[in-house]
């Protein structure tokens, strides 16, 4: 039974500039939805403003272990993994017991990844994942399915449900009021469905997905 649960709750607060963002914002969306250098390595308002390794992953990879009861040979899935910073966590974490695997869209980001675990990382879309069915023990998608539309989302969530025997984590932008809403415009680049947190547990209703979730939501802006 799915539940609503905080998983990025030691990750490190990120400062948002909104205001910034929101000057050429046509240019740099379009630069960030290339999913190349400008969006994880170029400037804040294309992106991450450069995604480096720093350990951030850890005590997150050491939370999924236990919460998911991971073991020798669990099979870990991260999609949307980028440069497979957590995937290489869980390996670090668990000394290599536990079986990583990644996928992603950008090319870019898997060149960047740690040498443990590039070759681990396959180069596809979420709606149609090249797995068996019930293939993992745990599957994660953070601020990744909402990079797609309505009906894209819901495909993704079943390939989520159909290989992760039930047990996974989603995060998703999403909002809770008027002014939520147009900071949340204000600062994203790359999301194409954005919903309050009522349509997207219809949404999840939907395609039948059964594992955890959590939102992302700016409450505030500088």
């Amino acid at each position: 039974m799915k539940k609503f649960y905080n998983l990025l709750k030691t990750f490190p607060k990120i400062y948002r500039d909104i205001n910034s963002r929101k000057k050429n914002k046509i240019k740099n969306r379009k630069l960030a939805l290339k999913f190349s250098k400008h969006y994880f390595d170029g400037d804040r308002n294309t992106g991450y403003g450069g995604y480096y390794y720093d350990g951030r992953w850890v005590n997150i990879a050491k939370s999924i272990i236990k919460r998911y009861n991971l073991k020798k040979n669990s099979k870990f899935l991260d999609i949307g993994c980028a440069k497979g910073f957590l995937m290489y966590d869980i390996l670090k974490v668990s000394k290599h017991k536990i079986k990583v695997y990644g996928i992603d869209i950008s090319r870019y980001a898997k060149s960047h990844a740690p040498s443990a675990v590039k070759k681990k990382i396959k180069i596809c879309n979420c709606k149609n994942l090249p797995f068996k069915d019930n293939y993992f023990d745990f599957v994660i998608s953070i601020n990744t399915i909402h990079n797609l539309n309505k009906n894209q989302c819901i495909e993704s969530l079943k390939e989520i449900q159909r290989v992760s025997k039930g047990k996974a984590f989603v995060q998703v932008d999403a909002y809770t009021s008027k002014t939520e809403y147009k900071k949340f415009l204000d600062w994203m680049l790359t999301a194409k469905t954005f919903l309050t947190p009522k349509k997207w547990k219809e949404l999840f209703e939907k395609a039948g997905y059964t594992g955890d979730y959590y939102w992302t939501i700016l409450k505030s802006s500088k």
